[in-house]
């Protein structure tokens, strides 16, 4: 907690001073041209490559896979997008380091390594039984399926009483 309360401060004062300065040295009027040009570049550059990490993505599920590594890379990104659309140069270089591919990939095998992945394990309850019902507990049991769980194939014809 600590940690954040330090970055909400000290990011502040680093891109007031990196602004001031860059001012001074070019102007101010190209000092926001160049924070609203990175800031287009920037947002480009997120749909670029967002739509290639979900393409990624959409090949790894149609061929049976997890897409863990894109999931969290489409994470870093969207940290990227919100730190390239807050003004200033400081924030713009961390933003561009989350949207280029060498870079975020690392930032993204980094986040892997501090976080324990679990899997979920299917455990069977009630509700897998074919045979029970949530409003009415246990019912017969369907007799066009056998004890496999397999349906029986057959004919039948209706004879009226």
């Amino acid at each position: 907690m600590r940690f954040l309360f330090l970055l909400f401060i000290i990011i502040p004062i680093i891109e007031i001073t990196l602004l001031i300065n860059v001012g001074q040295a070019i102007g101010a009027w190209y000092t926001v041209g160049l924070v609203l040009l990175s800031a287009f570049i920037g947002v480009n550059m997120l749909r670029y490559q967002g739509l290639s990490t979900l393409a990624r993505a959409q090949q790894k599920i149609n061929a049976g896979e997890m897409p863990a590594g894109e999931m969290i890379e489409g994470l870093v990104l969207a940290v990227g997008g919100a730190l390239l659309i807050t003004p200033g140069f400081f924030t713009d270089v961390i933003g561009f380091c989350c949207l280029v591919p060498f870079t975020r990939q690392l930032l993204a095998k980094a986040l892997v390594s501090r976080f324990t992945l679990v899997a979920a394990s299917h455990r069977r309850s009630a509700f897998d039984d074919p045979n029970f019902s949530p409003d009415a507990g246990p019912r017969r049991p369907d007799p066009r399926v056998d004890g496999k769980g397999e349906t029986i194939d057959g004919e039948y014809r209706r004879e009226d009483d």
